[in-house]
């Protein structure tokens, strides 16, 4: 183009260096405008008046002989009784124990400019970026150096590295998180079709322990000794990290026979494997990952990306032709080779089982040490090749295959096995008591035994297993066979459409075709689980429905972060349940038998709670998102050309940044940001004037719900597309006043409502209700209103998916255009200090606007609910679910309220109850709630509205 033709340039903003702290103690985040930085402090540190102190209890508590006794948590409700001989005592670098009251012996200096081998902060970040944070090819690396250079040529500067052999050079010279691979070639006889050679790729897992150890990340959610919580009120047990369960305290019990032990910290080591594919389009790429982790860290932790499990090894898969793969002696071959590399691995583990070994952790302090194999991560595939049983047996008790809930079953134990094989012939064992005649990596071991070192695993066992391909698929059995093909898959289409028009809601995955894909993940059959019940009555006879609801009470209360006795009990109740209900898939002859593994899987949890604690931190959900960062992500990185020797680089060089990365913010170089570090050697003055943080609470918020609005008020409503004439249509502006709000949501009473509502704010201590009051005594607002499309509710949900802390934010939508679709207006539960005993003393209401106000010098922040009722004393016998209907007044009218922000739980979903009657073809998500008159209120939605809606 000629350069003699005009441009327009278009205005931009220059980079701004401003960098504004939080202010919050503990927080690191920095803003670039004041405007920005409210908006975080009031999102992020609500400040919220905590309920005073409670007093500290007398509490008539006799502990039992030889445990540490101490009261756990705030107001004293909880206390917890320590292992007394295996306590984890701090001592000094050659073993000798310290005082109780003794400091960890001093760091050895460093220099907080000691980068080292980076030559300052700048080069770390961008290293951890280029590889950890934003994954980028080589050739991308270079060119954005390259780019980089262009702006500092004129300066005389440089790039932080010379190109990409250089970044990766640096990475590879920090001195932190140094495990190197090595590779084993497992000897034995093979048989003579056998020719091939197999590598076995693994990192010392003894290193890898002590690394986590003295981990500081983890210094404050880890447990030096086992101990049992037990609530002052009634002394109920409280099951929750791996610690707290009866699996440590026995070992601990075992181990402390030795007097050398006393006084040393019991450390179980969890490991887990598990094939993946990377890649089926491209020839099928299998890896056979091996993860490690220990007992010592917190739940969270372990479910958390925090590098508290990682991979440690890369077994062999041998592979023959179709003709040899059923061959005994092929199969036979395969799991010796799997067995023997588990023992070579471990094996460097096995001297510190016996005797302990000075390890420092992450408080700074030395302890003694002593190791153990621990639970076994697995699915049923891999349990069965670890356990050396055969398929369709359990690998933890001794029923027989064709009745595996036979009552009285005695539990697998290596000794009885061992017996067994010493007398039984190979069929006689196979046939009879489910053995093959091999003995399991944990025969090497002290105090192992595998068949008792299988853990739970939610994600198979229950979610893939037994409720998708058990439960869904014999409900499409039943209807085949009961209705014949052609009204089976009308009522199919049916179930698929109500579950494609469920209503919108945080987290929920939307079925847009029902339930009708191929391609199963587990993240699809949990989305499955919180509409499926809903969607199947009606169609089915009751028992079945009782049947899911038995069945997904039990999945949701084993999710719980914290499982106590009367949980177990309800646990214990929901499986009786289960397994009386679903004997109408035998009386109608759906399936044949019940002796499923994984279904039977189901009568163990209670044992393994009491084990091994909350199993949501011991579930394969954990090793296959670890998949991801571990396998899939290095392999997409690579050439794909004998891809596993990269892979091994890549997480060689991931787990180092990691370390560095620990190292750095343990000793205070990564406050803040990096520009803001680069302003500070430049001596800007980045000092805050106290007025601009009024509010900010520098101690902990503890709360367990608040609700804020969304950070920007909305002016406009984004009309939808028009498919016609291909152009969007003009924006409608959206409310600025009461009573263009009031026309907007066609309720003409709003302007009362407001005056109610000003009443009830600026009068509290009034005993008269509401609606006794004249309007004419109520306070008159005529000004401007901002109008929101959402709120934010923030809430302590430790059993979903949530930070380390337990906290989980949602949003809660009100807007007349949600993603340029149809208006969204979603439900909430609300607080209002009822004491009725439906649903917690926690209303339903359907929010349809949320604006705020200025009266008298101070904002309210309202939102106009439509209100539910609730409909009886109990939940639905059938579904488990509370039921609501749209509340009404005078003349069938909606009932609406104006209440307060602050009053908003938490978001609430609601199912129609859809009945007999087939659904109609113009009922979508969108219009679901406007189309029915009941509705459940589903409380597996996730585990915190299971907990509340119960």
């Amino acid at each position: 183009m000629p350069d003699t033709i005009p441009r327009t340039q278009v205005h931009r903003r220059d980079f701004s260096v401003l960098q504004l702290p939080c202010g919050h103690a503990g927080c690191k985040r920095f803003f670039k405008t004041g405007a920005g930085r409210t908006k975080h402090i009031l999102s992020a540190h609500p400040v919220i008046s905590s309920p005073p102190p409670e007093q500290d209890m007398d509490i008539d508590v006799f502990p039992p002989l030889d445990v540490d006794t101490e009261f756990f948590g705030p107001g004293n409700h909880l206390f917890r009784n320590y292992h007394a001989q295996l306590n984890g005592r701090p001592c000094d670098i050659h073993g000798s124990f310290l005082d109780d009251n003794a400091l960890p012996p001093t760091r050895e200096p460093r220099s907080p400019n000691d980068w080292t081998p980076f030559r300052n902060r700048t080069e770390f970040e961008t290293a951890d970026f280029f590889y950890t944070q934003n994954p980028t090819p080589a050739r991308k690396i270079d060119a954005h150096l390259a780019l980089w250079a262009s702006t500092l040529l004129k300066h005389g500067d440089a790039p932080p590295f010379a190109d990409h052999q250089d970044l990766y050079a640096t990475i590879d010279a920090i001195p932190l998180g140094e495990v190197k691979w090595e590779c084993e070639k497992p000897e034995g006889s093979h048989p003579p079709w056998m020719d091939s050679t197999f590598d076995v790729w693994y990192r010392d897992p003894h290193q890898v322990v002590r690394n986590m150890l003295a981990n500081p990340d983890f210094a404050h959610e880890m447990d030096f000794r086992p101990y049992r919580e037990y609530s002052t009120s009634g002394e109920e047990c409280h099951y929750r990290d791996f610690m707290s369960a009866d699996w440590a305290w026995d070992q601990a019990d075992i181990i402390s026979k030795d007097p050398d032990t006393i006084g040393a910290a019991f450390v179980p080591v969890i490991l887990g494997s598990d094939k993946t594919t990377v890649s089926v389009g491209t020839g099928n790429n299998e890896y056979y990952p091996l993860y490690l982790s220990i007992g010592n860290v917190h739940n969270n932790v372990r479910r958390a990306h925090r590098n508290a499990v990682v991979v440690i090894g890369f077994l062999a898969m041998p592979k023959t032709t179709k003709e040899h793969a059923s061959d005994p002696h092929f199969r036979k071959f395969r799991r010796q080779l799997f067995h023997a590399s588990l023992s070579k691995i471990l094996e460097r583990l096995r001297p510190g089982m016996t005797k302990p070994e000075v390890a420092k952790f992450g408080d700074g302090h030395f302890r003694r040490v002593i190791y153990g194999l621990g639970p076994y991560i697995a699915d049923y595939e891999e349990q069965v090749l670890l356990a050396c049983i055969v398929r369709r047996w359990c690998p933890r008790c001794m029923s027989p295959n064709y009745d595996l809930d036979a009552a009285g079953a005695l539990p697998r134990c290596q000794a009885y096995t061992e017996e067994l094989v010493s007398v039984g012939t190979y069929l006689e064992l196979w046939d009879e008591f489910g053995v093959v005649a091999d003995l399991p990596f944990t025969n090497d071991f002290p105090r192992a035994d595998i068949c008792q070192l299988i853990a739970p695993d939610i994600l198979h066992q229950l979610i893939k297993g037994t409720f998708k391909d058990h439960l869904v698929d014999w409900v499409h059995k039943y209807l085949l066979q009961t209705h014949g093909a052609r009204d089976a898959q009308r009522i199919l289409d049916d179930i698929d459409h109500r579950i494609a028009s469920v209503a919108p809601f945080a987290g929920l995955r939307r079925f847009l075709q029902g339930r009708g894909f191929k391609q199963w993940t587990g993240d699809d059959s949990k989305a499955l689980m919180k509409v499926y019940i809903a969607a199947i009555e009606g169609h089915v006879p009751v028992e079945i429905v009782r049947t899911f609801r038995a069945f997904l009470e039990f999945c949701y209360i084993v999710r719980k972060n914290t499982i106590t006795e009367g949980t177990l009990e309800k646990l214990q109740d929901a499986t009786s349940r289960f397994h009386h209900y679903r004997k109408i898939f035998l009386e109608t002859d759906t399936v044949s038998t019940f002796s499923l593994p994984r279904q039977h899987s189901v009568s163990h949890y209670l044992q393994l709670i009491r084990l091994f604690g909350a199993p949501n931190g011991l579930c394969s959900s954990i090793t296959e998102s670890k998949h991801i960062k571990a396998v899939k992500n290095p392999w997409r990185r690579s050439s794909k050309y004998n891809a596993l020797g990269q892979m091994l680089v890549t997480n060689q060089r991931l787990d180092k940044l990691a370390a560095a990365r620990v190292d750095f913010t343990s000793r205070g170089m990564l406050d803040g940001t990096c520009l803001s570090a680069a302003l500070d050697a430049l001596y800007f003055d980045m000092s805050v004037p106290e007025d601009d943080i009024d509010g900010v609470d520098p101690g902990p918020t503890v709360l367990q719900a608040h609700t804020r609005l969304a950070r920007t008020a909305r002016k406009y409503i984004p009309s939808p597309l028009c498919v016609n004439c291909l152009i969007w249509h003009a924006e409608t502006k959206r409310a600025r006043t009461v009573l263009a709000l009031a026309e907007e949501l066609d309720i003409p009473r709003l302007p009362e409502m407001v005056r109610h509502f000003l009443f009830q704010q600026t009068r509290p201590d009034d005993p008269r209700d509401v609606s006794e009051i004249p309007i004419a005594g109520c306070p008159r607002y005529e000004g401007k209103i901002l109008v929101f499309n959402s709120a934010c509710s923030r809430f302590y949900a430790p059993s979903d998916i949530s930070g380390t802390s337990g906290m989980r934010i949602e949003h809660i939508r009100a807007c007349p255009m949600w993603r340029n679709e149809a208006p969204r207006y979603d439900c909430a539960f609300v607080n209002i200090g009822s004491e009725d005993v439906g649903i917690r003393g926690l209303e339903v209401a359907r929010i349809r606007a949320f604006f705020s106000f200025i009266y008298g010098g101070k904002t309210y922040l309202c939102a106009v609910v439509r209100w539910f009722n609730i409909i009886g004393d109990s939940p639905d016998e059938d579904t488990g679910m509370w039921m609501v209907r749209p509340a009404c007044g005078t003349n069938n009218a909606p009932l609406y309220n104006i209440i307060h922000v602050d009053s908003i739980y938490r978001a609430a979903h609601l199912i129609p109850i859809y009945g007999r009657h087939f659904l109609r073809h113009d009922i979508n998500l969108h219009n679901s709630y406007d189309s029915f008159r009941t509705f459940y209120v589903n409380k597996y939605a996730d585990h915190h509205a299971f907990e509340l809606a119960s």
